[in-house]
């Protein structure tokens, strides 16, 4: 690589870790800002007020609060996620088993949604304007404009209810077996690469189609390059920046996604934990699950612009 793209792959990367420590301050004060009090959810309604200033003494909720930040900044830093209020342990031992269930769920989504979204954006690009092309249209606004909750419960209705085919809920990430994996993960993975599909599918072909009224694709079309050369071998290479943005963005969605998915199924993953640490106002562990969501968002975006960069024959 030469300097021009090593700079602006540089300036990425720290402009990517300055929106994470905004985005961790951001997440610190706002959790702050929820209502009740930890101490006195833990300890309970009946706690005399002496004990629960002593346990607010103890969890250190009495300091100024740019203080807790930068101390709980810097524990987050050394590895020390902090102590749950609600279990009274370690947030690392409640977090830890939890996030490589969430990274299966999402990376199974992943597996089954890039290359069925690619390929429909393809086809779609290719034969554009013609009758498959407005269904494919049709099928994926329709599918977007649907929310997560109620295709939850569609496919609930009809796979687990109607036809008896997998189970309602996940509450166990089996992978020992591939009937164990299908029976745990069809229903989530359906659910989440439905809307992923959609987005996916609308931003590759939309790519695609800018591509292909470049003055080089006509170019190529009046040569007598069959259609699907033209896009295979001239189109797609040059549209791989916004079709790995557009791929970034729609995964991106499996981060929020995935916090209904798993709450409907009773998925055993970081998402449900968060919301159950919602519930209790247990805030370390709601500060780690949001800036860990956060941070795989940023991570995605970063990977998509230095994709973005390095394939510019340009910047080459």
């Amino acid at each position: 690589m030469n300097r021009v793209v090593v700079r602006m792959v540089g300036q990425r990367v720290a402009s990517g870790a300055l929106t994470l420590f905004l985005v961790s301050a951001l997440v610190f004060f706002m959790a702050s800002l929820l209502p009740g009090d930890a101490a006195q959810m833990a300890l309970g309604q009946y706690a005399t007020p002496e004990t629960v200033a002593m346990l607010r003494k103890q969890l250190g909720l009495d300091e100024p609060l740019v203080l807790r930040f930068f101390t709980w900044l810097g524990n987050l830093v050394s590895g020390d996620f902090g102590v749950s209020y609600a279990a009274n342990v370690p947030v690392s031992s409640i977090v830890l088993s939890r996030i490589p269930n969430t990274l299966m769920l999402a990376a199974a989504a992943t597996v089954a949604s890039v290359p069925v979204a690619l390929v429909l954006g393809i086809v779609a690009a290719m034969v554009r304007g013609s009758l498959l092309d407005r269904v494919i249209g049709v099928l994926t606004m329709s599918v977007v404009a649907v929310p997560e909750f109620l295709l939850a419960t569609l496919a609930v209705l009809l796979f687990a209810v109607k036809l008896h085919w997998v189970s309602a809920v996940s509450v166990n990430a089996d992978t020992s077996s591939v009937g164990a994996f299908l029976k745990s993960y069809s229903l989530p993975v359906l659910v989440l690469c439905c809307v992923v599909v959609a987005q996916m599918a609308r931003m590759t072909r939309a790519a695609l189609i800018n591509q292909l009224d470049a003055p080089y694709a006509e170019m190529a079309v009046l040569k007598g390059l069959r259609p699907s050369r033209t896009v295979l071998r001239h189109a797609l290479p040059n549209a791989v920046g916004p079709i790995v943005n557009a791929m970034a963005l729609s995964l991106s969605y499996l981060l929020g996604g995935v916090i209904i998915v798993e709450a409907i199924f009773s998925y055993p993953g970081l998402a449900s934990t968060l919301v159950d640490a919602v519930s209790n106002r247990d805030l370390p562990i709601v500060q780690f699950c949001v800036l860990f969501f956060s941070a795989c968002y940023l991570l995605l975006l970063l990977v998509a612009d230095i994709v973005t960069i390095v394939c510019n024959p340009k910047l080459r």
